[in-house]
């Protein structure tokens, strides 16, 4: 036993994920004090008046009222695709409730008896029928949880944003506060709320199984593909309506019309700063919550069937949640950093001061996973290993988890070095806009592949290290390592799109060209910590979707999966095509919904008197219908893909060849997850501008829906399978079972 009581660890889980949650709302009621004026219904009138100070001989009340009125507009837009999209979920999560209780009801022909176990044997556990009525109950806890993490990230943003624009009339340093500590709402909403809701499913659930671990955390994985599943339409729906209103912006506004990005005179502008916050915070808040739910679901489980479940060592087969717990501290005390230590007074600060936080939330961590390791696992205990016992000490599991944190911060620096216009690779990209827009798109497609070299070597270190120290349990808490910062790496992320959003409410209220330039500096600070973010999710979903598949394996009851037989081999060719499959659905989906923008955009132009020269209003509510209409009929297909290929592998051919297909999408997807788009030099209006703007338009699509869905779709199709293992080992293989 481990030198922390069950009690205490009871008590520390909660109290962890409490601390996190009124953090995050001290965080609010920070950023809820920069006063907002105007007449949108959520604020008190024209006599609030703006805040002091600011820009000398401008009408303050004029342009606040602006400025309420355009963070009106956004933050409606938003909440009626999130409402309509979930809508659509509702009934996708019902239906699919169904058939997961029914498939796993199924694998004993719904018996009520009680019988053997599988792992701990000489014991009786739970019927197949309580397995899969707890599944299912999980599986809609992970889908409330995902959605939730989404919209709130997506409230809180919206929020900001305006606010954001307003400090930024007093300085860089008051702005970047405001949309850094909004960006820490999100991160510690999400990583307290995932914790708690976890903590309390698995005590709800103790109640009914008892002793029986193996059957409750087995039920428990129901958890992580609620979330992942809710993740996987988040991110598809988002990328494809935030990707069709900026290429339809950019092609007419900035290469056609030539007039400066979010002019407010472009009728794809609201649509455009409305997508920055469907896509890149309500999905990418559902995608980190997805990873973090599954990679606590494969320890969990792998645990389970070790000897922490069959000897119930409550306060070590915890060691996931424990660990979660310590990143939430260590978060906090990094986002202090930020806010409250050093202060920011020149533009040139505000990157290294993001970067800091990588840095110090790592090292900080490091500390926390030792004292962890130590307090909370015995010193010496066995590994469930594909069939045979491993012998591992505790200090092992404290390099495991290390290792994928490192690693993380590995992958951070590295996107950061690709995508910041600081470092040669984005020069080399700019530079070669001088002859046109083709050595532009080549150049950043090179960029693109080079950039994926070092995170898939960092990855496979970390799968060497932790597999040989750990086994299976070692992958799955060295993805957990990574993803134990989340707190401060969603802060990071978040802040980007909401810095890009301020900087277009500065534009379309008519601000100074002062405070347009240090919204555009935070932006630009942002676009880089945005591919940080796309950086980690992508590296912790090969860790956690390596860490489900070994967990399907031991679940499906597959003793060793052999390339060479033509079962598993024909699934590992599939499973690698499948995300070029997929990518080709998203790109063509962004494709003819900007084809219907650029199309409205145009028509607005040319048939609306007085547009451009600024006299007549452009029709904004028609821009965001198209995006609205256009995401949620195009996320179906690329999702019913994802969602359908584990279940009809698994039915037709069985285990081995979905252990191939598993194999085949992780490591294709994750090589193509890398893609990254360049910015641009040159002055506005130039052909190297216009030649880079184009070179933008087609990386946005592979950066924003086809690469950051790709991560899901290889976590979403492990997590299924061994959420279904259990059907998939008795019922499976349908078609080799008939020839």
């Amino acid at each position: 036993m481990g030198v922390l009581s069950e009690g205490l660890t009871q008590v520390l889980i909660p109290v962890a994920a409490f601390i996190g949650l009124g953090f995050a709302l001290l965080q609010w009621f920070l950023v809820s004090k920069v006063r907002v004026s105007g007449n949108s219904g959520d604020y008190s009138g024209y006599k609030d008046r703006l805040i002091d100070g600011g820009e000398e001989g401008v009408d303050h009340l004029e342009v606040s009222i602006k400025v309420a009125e355009i963070q009106n507009a956004i933050s409606v837009g938003a909440t009626s695709f999130l409402f309509t999209e979930y809508k659509y979920l509702g009934i996708f999560t019902g239906v699919f409730s169904v058939l997961i209780f029914l498939f796993l009801g199924s694998v004993k022909g719904f018996s009520t008896e009680s019988e053997p176990c599988t792992y701990n044997t000489g014991n009786i556990c739970k019927p197949a029928l309580a397995n899969a009525f707890f599944t299912t109950i999980a599986f809609l806890l992970g889908a409330i949880t995902s959605v939730l993490s989404g919209f709130l990230g997506m409230k809180i943003a919206t929020y900001a944003n305006a606010r954001t624009t307003l400090e930024a009339r007093k300085g860089v340093g008051k702005a970047f506060i405001v949309a850094f500590r909004s960006g820490a709402v999100m991160g510690f909403l999400l990583a307290a709320n995932g914790l708690l809701i976890l903590w309390v499913s698995i005590n709800l659930f103790k109640l009914y199984y008892g002793d029986d671990w193996e059957g409750l955390y087995e039920s428990i994985t129901g958890y992580g593909l609620g979330g992942s599943s809710m993740a996987l339409f988040g991110r598809v729906g988002g990328g494809i309506y935030t990707k069709a209103a900026d290429v339809g912006a950019d092609l007419v506004g900035k290469v056609e019309r030539n007039i400066p990005e979010d002019d407010p005179r472009n009728p794809a502008v609201i649509a455009d700063n409305v997508g920055d916050n469907v896509g890149d915070i309500a999905g990418m808040g559902s995608d980190l919550f997805g990873s973090y739910a599954e990679s606590s679901c494969a320890a969990l489980f792998v645990a389970s069937i070790s000897s922490f479940g069959t000897t119930h060592d409550y306060t070590a087969m915890s060691y996931p949640l424990i660990v979660s717990s310590m990143g939430i501290v260590v978060c906090l005390i990094t986002t202090l950093f930020a806010t409250d230590l050093f202060e920011i007074k020149h533009v040139s600060q505000i990157e290294p001061s993001l970067k800091r936080q990588l840095v110090i939330s790592t090292v900080l961590m490091t500390a926390g996973i030792a004292m962890v390791s130590f307090f909370a696992l015995p010193s010496e205990f066995t590994l469930y290993n594909f069939g045979t016992e491993k012998v591992v000490k505790n200090w092992h599991l404290f390099f495991c988890v290390s290792i994928g944190l490192w690693a993380g911060l590995v992958i951070g620096y590295t996107t950061e070095y690709y995508t910041s216009n600081a470092y040669s690779p984005v020069k080399d990209v700019a530079d070669s806009c001088r002859t046109g827009a083709a050595t532009n798109v080549i150049f950043g497609l090179a960029l693109g592949y080079k950039s994926v070299i070092i995170p898939i070597f960092a990855i496979a270190l970390a799968i060497y290290v932790s597999f040989s120290l750990a086994a299976m349990y070692g992958i799955s808490v060295s993805a957990l390592g990574m993803l134990s910062t989340i707190s401060t790496g969603l802060a990071i992320d978040a802040y980007g799109p909401i810095s890009d959003n301020a900087g277009g409410i500065a534009e379309m209220a008519g601000m100074s060209h002062e405070v347009r330039e240090r919204t555009d500096a935070l932006d630009a600070a942002g676009n880089t910590t945005a591919a940080i973010g796309k950086g980690f999710a992508i590296g912790s979903a090969a860790l956690v979707s390596l860490a489900l598949f070994g967990a399907f394996v031991s679940r499906a009851g597959i003793k060793t999966v052999d390339v060479l037989t033509p079962k598993v081999f024909i699934g590992l060719i599939v499973g690698a095509m499948l995300p070029y499959w997929f990518s080709a659905m998203t790109m063509k989906s962004v494709g003819s919904a900007a084809l219907k923008m650029v199309e409205e955009v145009r028509r607005q132009f040319n048939t609306i008197p007085g547009l451009m020269e600024g006299r007549a209003k452009p029709d904004y509510a028609t821009c965001v219908k198209i995006s609205t209409d256009a995401s949620l009929r195009e996320m179906i297909p690329p999702g019913a893909l994802v969602m359908l290929t584990p279940l009809i592998a698994g039915i037709f051919f069985g285990v081995e060849t979905l252990a191939g297909v598993l194999a085949g999408s992780l490591v294709s997807g994750v090589q193509a997850g890398g893609n990254e788009h360049a910015k641009s030099l040159g002055p506005k209006g130039s052909d190297a501008h216009k030649a880079a703007v184009i070179g933008d338009t087609i990386g946005d699509p592979l950066k924003d829906t086809s690469g950051p869905s790709l991560n899901i779709l290889i976590k979403l199709m492990a997590v299924e399978s061994l959420v279904f293992a259990p059907f998939f080992a008795t019922h499976g293989g349908l078609i080799f079972k008939l020839f």
